[in-house]
């Protein structure tokens, strides 16, 4: 399936979801009253999605790896903060799995688009 817009990417939609699961998580118990630790893990979460719909609508493979891997970036930069997190006991240790294995999954997804791009002769 091509897709037409960045809403029809699957890793996009993914990304959409996390984004409210981790806004969810971070609104309750003293996550919510960790300021700091709880923007930067939302703009990070955000900044996923973002990067995928910037990266999209340059309608150039080479710049939309540009900004996939910046969105890749932003999956390890939550992957380090669900340790503080669960460090600081802001979330359980099932929590965190659960997280972790959902960046994961975006992650990944991330990883075989940008290798499916590189390998693409043709545009979008």
């Amino acid at each position: 399936m091509k897709a037409g817009t960045f809403e029809d990417l699957k890793v996009w939609q993914d990304s959409r979801e996390f984004v409210e699961s981790i806004y969810e998580m971070t609104s309750s118990n003293n996550f919510a009253k960790d300021f700091g630790l709880k923007d930067q893990i939302q703009r990070a979460a955000v900044s996923i999605m973002n990067n995928i719909a910037e990266g999209f609508e340059r309608n150039n493979n080479k710049e939309f790896v540009i900004f996939l891997k910046y969105s890749k970036g932003s999956a390890g930069e939550i992957r380090s903060m669900l340790y503080v997190a669960l460090d600081l006991k802001y979330i359980s240790k099932n929590t965190f799995d659960e997280y972790y294995k959902n960046v994961i999954k975006i992650i990944t997804q991330i990883s075989n688009f940008i290798k499916y791009l590189k390998n693409y002769s043709g545009k979008k």
